[in-house]
C-alpha cells in the first residue's frame, strides 16, 4: 500500500501510523536512519491504538531530510516486516516533514532463521594483534571465519564490512544483522566458505569518518579518504598475512548499509585494484549525492 502524507497533528512531529492484520499482538517498533537501526528502543515502540493499528510520534527535530525506514516485531530483525509476496521488502523511503505517513504490512516474518550451531563461525577479535595507525581511530576489528577453519587447509575470499558492533552481537545497541548465523546457515547448504572482516566504526565520529567529502559538513570535516586508506593500504595487508585469504581483486569485497554503504562505494571508486564485488544495503547517498558511479568499475581490470 502506497504511503500517504496527511494533515499534521503536531506541528514538531511525524506520526508513524501504522495499520497490519489485527491477529498478531506481538510489540511493533519502527528503525531507521534516524536510530541507527536500533531494534528495541522502547521510544521507537508503537503503540497500539485500535485493533492492528499501531502509532508513534518522533520529533522533527531527531529525523533527517531524507527517513529510510522498516518495521519488526518484538525489536529483533527475526520479525521483520514482508511484502505482500512474503519476501523482505526495500527500505521504506519519504523525506521527513510533520504530519502523519500511514503504512500498511500485510505479512511479517514468523520464523527466525534456522541454523546448526556447529556450522557457527568461529570469531576471533584482531584488535589486541593488529596495530592501528595513528590517523584512524582504535577500535574493534572482528574475523569471522569458517567453522572449519583451522582443520583445512583451504584459502577464503573475504568480506569487510562496516558497522561491526551491529553485524554478529546478540544484544547489539543498534540492531543485529546475524551475520554469524547466516553464515551457518549457508555453510550448511555448501556456501558458506568466506572470511568476514567486522570492523566497528567509531561511535560519534561515524558519520564523520564515513564521509567521503573532505570539505566541512555540519558533523565536521569528512575523514573518508584517510578511512578507506586505512581499510586497503593497511587492514587488508594485515588480515591477508594473518590468514589464508585469496588476496586477489577478484575475491575481496567491501560491504555496509547506510552511510557504512556510502563509505563502501567511495572504497571501490578509489580501489577498483582491490575489490571486486560490493555489498551495499540502501547507502546514504544524499550526504555526497554526486558520486561518480560511471566510473565502478567491477571487471577485472
Amino acid at each position: 500500500m502506497a504511503q500517504t502524507a496527511s494533515t499534521p497533528t503536531q506541528a514538531d512531529q511525524l506520526t508513524f501510523s501504522l495499520t497490519t492484520p489485527a491477529q498478531d499482538r506481538r510489540p511493533v517498533f519502527v528503525v531507521g536512519n534516524f536510530n541507527q537501526w536500533q531494534t528495541g528502543a522502547e521510544a521507537y515502540r508503537l503503540r497500539e491504538v485500535a485493533a492492528g493499528r499501531y502509532e508513534v510520534s518522533i520529533p522533527i527535530a531527531q529525523l533527517p531530510a531524507k527517513l529510510e525506514y522498516k518495521y519488526v516485531r518484538e525489536g529483533s530483525w527475526d520479525y521483520v516486516e514482508l511484502d505482500d509476496k512474503q519476501q523482505e521488502r526495500p527500505n521504506r523511503c519519504i523525506t521527513a516533514r510533520a504530519g502523519i505517513v500511514n503504512d500498511y504490512v500485510p505479512y511479517w516474518r514468523s520464523e527466525p532463521m534456522a541454523y546448526q550451531e556447529k556450522y557457527l563461525p568461529k570469531i576471533e577479535v584482531l584488535e589486541e594483534d593488529f596495530p592501528m595507525p595513528s590517523a584512524v581511530r582504535t577500535r574493534r576489528i572482528t574475523a569471522l571465519l569458517p567453522h572449519d577453519y583451522y582443520e583445512t587447509d583451504k584459502r577464503y575470499p573475504v568480506l569487510y564490512l562496516q558497522d561491526g558492533q551491529n553485524l554478529f552481537d546478540d544484544y547489539a545497541p543498534f540492531g543485529n544483522w546475524a551475520v554469524d548465523k547466516r553464515m551457518a546457515y549457508l555453510t550448511e547448504r555448501g556456501m558458506g566458505d568466506l572470511i568476514i572482516i567486522a570492523i566497528d566504526h567509531a561511535n560519534d565520529k561515524r558519520i564523520i569518518e564515513f564521509t567521503p567529502s573532505s570539505s566541512a559538513t555540519r558533523w565536521g570535516k569528512g575523514e573518508g579518504k584517510k578511512y578507506v586508506r586505512f581499510l586497503a593500504e593497511d587492514l587488508k595487508h594485515f588480515v591477508d598475512g594473518r590468514f589464508r585469504t585469496k588476496p586477489d581483486w577478484a575475491n575481496t569485497g567491501i560491504g555496509g548499509s547506510s552511510m557504512g554503504g556510502l563509505i563502501s562505494i567511495y572504497a571501490g571508486l578509489m580501489y577498483p585494484h582491490i575489490y571486486g564485488k560490493l555489498l551495499i544495503f540502501s547507502p546514504s547517498l544524499w550526504v555526497t549525492p554526486n558520486i561518480p558511479f560511471q566510473l565502478l568499475n567491477l571487471k577485472k581490470p
